[in-house]
């Protein structure tokens, strides 16, 4: 019987406890407190930018009532006396997982196929999850919220980091005392993206960013199209992604270039994301600051590299050691170019970690009031709870920090964290700090003591005559206890310390037995040391290039007029090869071309004996790139390299000393459809959008062979197997096209579709194909299908068995972009033969050299000189496959391609004959800029191994100082082919 009275009891206080205001109260006598607290005579930081001295903060039922410098204080009011401490608000974290895991992985090892949804009812593919709702999977963990608290945050908003679209977050304020009808200021806080798959599914789709990239752009066009009322089935996704636009819409990017391409989308839909950075925002600071957006930075600045083996040394990369140096610094950067941000937890260890950082970022520089604002104000703004949190203004919730002083300060204590009017203590606010300097004298001796450490867990060391002797302190309930071993003697002694009033005496128990009175004098008080700041004022920071990795430049290069003058110039035109020839370059184009041309104001550069060329154009490369194939489905077509373009790849600057300054950017060939191409400018230094060709013919990569019908992957999921099978994706794929162009045509209302967009494209000529192929009967294969559909093939690449139907290619119109000599290397060239160009070319086509290969790529003008040995082909013949024929090919060669009155300005001057093994670039332009030079080069060269060595250096001293390092490592940049998955 006393039991169940006993749980009655309990189950009664429980329900009292989780009563909302509007519960009836129909048991018992309850009174209900409404006493006002009043904290007073603290410096009190209302907001970051409104401080008041010796003010009152005046709360009750976990509101701010008042704040000033002369408040009222009803009669019913408990007051504490605050003085010499300062008041914050309470830190808020927008992006955080608290109290919502990540769903489990999903089981077994192999991909499911694209159109394989293991949901009914929802959108077609798992990764869009914009129904799942944060509220739904959370559980409130007191022990994390307790660590977050002692970090000094009050408020963070969580929700569910798995997937492309996430669902709605959950604003919670970390009240232990409280319950979730208290703590739950917001069910629905905002709206969550990434380019990351949901780890619960094995649906493969999509594979790579491009994909995570053209599925958001899809999903987005689905949405509006379901809100017309246009789909007769219901779509809970869909739904849910309208239901929540008006929710702030926060996007995790993760990296400078990832946040370009979130705000694209963003723009593209009418949606300003807030966006997640990865810290690396001040390497292209002015491409940030034009996405408007506001941004979520974390504050996981790197370790140094362990850099003492100079062997192991070697193997970090400059970028790496530079990003160490830099990072701290990007704080400090955003704020002083007008962007707003807010800081985060997220991608910290442990957040104990935080204020560290913190105040390494002001350190760099950062302004400790933009670091408050970071903390507090912007991520109330963000949220739209400004009203509300982010700060103690009348009406607010009662979210605030006690300390010991400024909270940026090394030496700062955190006492207290009040959340929603609830005291949380850190530390105890009546600690008394013994840390200091002291001499002990007793029995005719004196001992020095030091006291460091934390106030609230010191540490003491005894010495005498620069002799160190082993020690114990504990300090509890003003108790200080003190023992020490002298040859092997114990000394003790304890003491009250009812506050910092020094002297402290008693009685020192001594290793004979006996007592002797004690006299502690104080000498000094504690000062904190800084083990991080290696000299005054602001760390050394080495400068950012452009891109911020070796070899790049202190400016974007800009272009010059100049006059090349006595060269040999290789035209690519039918005036042939030119002796003793000028060219003038003017405004980015080639303005004139003769003998003894007036350079007016032009700089002049002396060219005899040497030879000026167009630009080298690679018609299939995939360097600077992010991404080659988009490999979940048997089409791609809706992907785009154009999303993917990697300015910072190394590659880039390797083909300009080469003298190559146009590629097309081909997707991979694991599908028979594939992406679309980039046509790029090599512009060394400039943001991938700047290198993309303006007004840019349309290309989309195809495929034929082993690779698409996965033949050296061995993955059975997916369509085709085999070489009919992939005839009938195009046959297929192509009438799905016609179709949904005549519906598109009709006026009705259709969906629209990126894929079959594109694929329309293809039948009316407005896009060209570049096809990766080998085996005849498969070359006629494609032409026979472009032919029913009434369209032409533009480009076979590689086209290794071009030579045995050449003529039939010639009959379609097809162009060829070939390997000089690559043979042998599967299965399916073992009929290629290096006279392959020099067949074509006999029959008529247009006839490009090609690399499909980061290293050869940058030998392309001895790949051409192949072509004379094997074939017999003109020098001049053999220089137009590496120009005016890939300029062909890519439809740009009114623009590039030759050096010819009017075109753009994309020249090499070679040492030699361009042709020749010995053949040196020596400077490469584009549009009239120098991208590449010989002599630049070596200078270099020679800054960066002087920055090196001072990087190295400044690492060696930050391990000295007793800093955490990290292992050296080695991030070298996978070069990719038409097969990389």
């Amino acid at each position: 019987m006393k039991m169940k009275l006993l749980a009655l009891t309990l189950l009664w206080c429980s329900a009292t406890l989780l009563a909302q205001d509007y519960f009836p109260e129909n048991e018992g006598v309850k009174s209900k407190n409404n006493n006002y607290t009043a904290f007073t005579n603290a410096k009190i930081y209302v907001t970051p930018t409104q401080v008041v001295e010796q003010g009152t903060l005046l709360i009750q039922n976990g509101k701010v009532v008042q704040v000033g410098s002369s408040v009222t204080l009803p009669k019913n009011t408990v007051t504490i006396d605050l003085k010499g401490k300062t008041i914050y608000p309470s830190f808020i974290d927008i992006y955080s997982d608290f109290g919502v895991s990540k769903p489990k992985k999903a089981e077994g090892s192999r991909r499911s196929p694209q159109y394989n949804p293991t949901r009914e009812g929802f959108y077609w593919n798992d990764h869009i999850m914009p129904e799942k709702n944060a509220i739904n999977a959370f559980k409130y963990d007191e022990k994390k919220a307790k660590e977050l608290r002692n970090a000094g945050f009050g408020v963070v908003n969580s929700h569910i980091q798995d997937g492309i679209a996430r669902g709605t977050g959950i604003l919670i304020a970390l009240n232990g005392k409280g319950d979730d009808s208290q703590r739950v200021l917001d069910d629905r806080s905002g709206q969550y993206f990434s380019f990351t798959k949901s780890i619960a599914s094995r649906q493969s789709y999509p594979t790579s960013l491009m994909g995570a990239m053209a599925l958001v752009r899809q999903m987005y066009t689905d949405a509006d199209w379901y809100a017309k009322g246009n789909v007769d089935t219901k779509d809970r996704s869909l739904e849910a992604l309208n239901a929540n636009k008006g929710l702030v819409q926060i996007f995790a990017a993760g990296d400078k270039g990832n946040i370009v391409r979130a705000d694209g989308i963003g723009d593209a839909n009418g949606i300003q994301y807030t966006i997640l950075g990865g810290g690396d925002e001040y390497e292209t600071i002015a491409d940030i600051k034009n996405t408007n957006a506001r941004l979520i930075i974390p504050l996981n600045f790197p370790d140094a590299f362990d850099v003492s083996d100079p062997n192991q040394a070697m193997y970090v990369a400059l970028e790496d050691m530079r990003h160490w140096n830099q990072a701290p610094a990007n704080p400090k950067i955003l704020a002083e170019n007008g962007v707003t941000f807010s800081f985060t937890l997220n991608g910290l260890k442990s957040p104990s970690k935080l204020m560290d950082n913190l105040r390494k970022a002001i350190t760099y520089g950062l302004p400790k009031t933009k670091a408050l604002e970071a903390l507090t104000t912007v991520p109330a703004q963000i949220m739209g709870r400004s009203d509300k949190i982010g700060s103690l203004q009348q009406g607010h919730l009662a979210n605030f920090l006690i300390t010991s002083g400024d909270i940026f300060a090394k030496g700062t204590t955190l006492y207290e964290n009040w959340v929603q009017g609830t005291k949380n203590v850190i530390t105890d606010l009546d600690l008394i700090d013994i840390r200091g300097e002291y001499d002990l004298k007793s029995a005719g001796e004196t001992f020095a003591l030091s006291i460091s450490g934390k106030a609230e867990k010191p540490k003491i060391k005894v010495t005498k005559d620069t002799v160190t002797y082993s020690s114990k302190m504990t300090f509890k309930d003003e108790w200080l206890l003190l023992s020490f071993s002298k040859d092997d003697q114990l000394y003790r002694l304890s003491t009250l310390v009812k506050d910092s009033s020094i002297p402290l005496t008693g009685s020192l128990s001594l290793p004979n037995g006996k007592e002797a009175p004690f006299t502690i004098t104080r000498n000094k008080p504690f000062a904190e040391k800084d083990k991080e700041k290696v000299a005054v004022g602001t760390p050394e920071i080495v400068p950012v290039t452009f891109p911020n990795i070796g070899y790049g430049y202190s400016e974007i290069p800009k272009p010059e007029n100049i006059l090349f003058r006595n060269a040999t110039v290789w035209t690519s035109e039918e005036a042939g090869i030119l002796e003793n020839t000028d060219v003038l370059v003017k405004d980015g184009k080639i303005v004139k071309i003769g003998k003894g041309l007036n350079a007016g104001r032009a700089k002049v550069i002396d060219a005899t004996d040497k030879h000026l060329t167009a630009g080298i154009i690679d018609e299939h490369s995939h360097l600077a790139a992010l991404a080659i194939n988009e490999a979940g489905q048997n089409s791609s077509a809706e992907v785009k390299m154009e999303d993917v373009v990697d300015p910072e790849d190394i590659d880039i600057y390797r083909n300009l000393a080469g003298g190559v300054t146009s590629l097309q950017l081909l997707h991979g060939s694991a599908n028979p459809i594939g992406g679309r191409s980039a046509l790029l400018k090599l512009k060394w230094g400039e943001s991938a959008q700047n290198m993309i060709y303006d007004n840019s013919p349309k290309f989309i990569k195809f495929a034929l062979g082993e690779n698409v019908k996965q033949s050296n992957w061995q993955s059975f999921s997916r369509f085709p197997q085999t070489r009919m099978g992939v005839e009938q994706v195009f046959m297929n794929y192509f009438q799905r096209a016609k179709e949904y162009e005549v519906k598109k045509k009709s006026g009705k209302p259709y969906r629209h579709d990126e894929e079959m967009e594109t694929l329309v494209e293809i039948l009316n000529g407005e896009r060209f194909i570049s096809c990766h192929s080998y085996v005849q009967s498969e070359i006629n294969m494609l032409m026979k299908v472009a032919e029913k559909f009434n369209f032409k093939v533009n480009t076979f690449t590689h086209i290794l068995e071009g030579y045995k139907v050449a003529d039939k290619m010639a009959e379609h119109g097809v162009g060829a972009s070939t390997f000089s000599d690559w043979w042998a290397y599967k299965y399916e060239v073992k009929d290629a033969i290096p006279y392959n160009a020099a067949i074509m070319q006999n029959q008529g086509l247009t006839v490009a050299i090609n690399s499909d290969d980061a290293e050869m790529s940058r030998r392309l003008n001895q790949e051409a000189a192949k072509t004379i040995k094997y074939g017999g082909v003109s020098e001049l013949e053999a220089w137009k496959m590496v120009t005016i024929n890939p300029a062909k090919l890519l439809h740009i060669d009114e623009r590039v391609g030759s050096i010819k009155e009017g075109k753009d300005a994309d020249l090499v001057l070679w040492s030699d004959n361009p042709l020749s093994v010995y053949a040196k670039a020596e400077k490469t332009l584009i549009e009239g800029a120098t991208y590449f030079d010989l002599e630049k080069d070596k200078l270099q060269r020679e800054s960066i191994s002087v920055e090196r060595n001072k990087l190295i250096g400044m690492m060696l001293k930050e391990k000295e100082s007793g800093a955490k390092t990290q292992a050296p490592r080695n991030t070298k940049k996978e070069k990719f082919h038409c097969d990389s998955l």
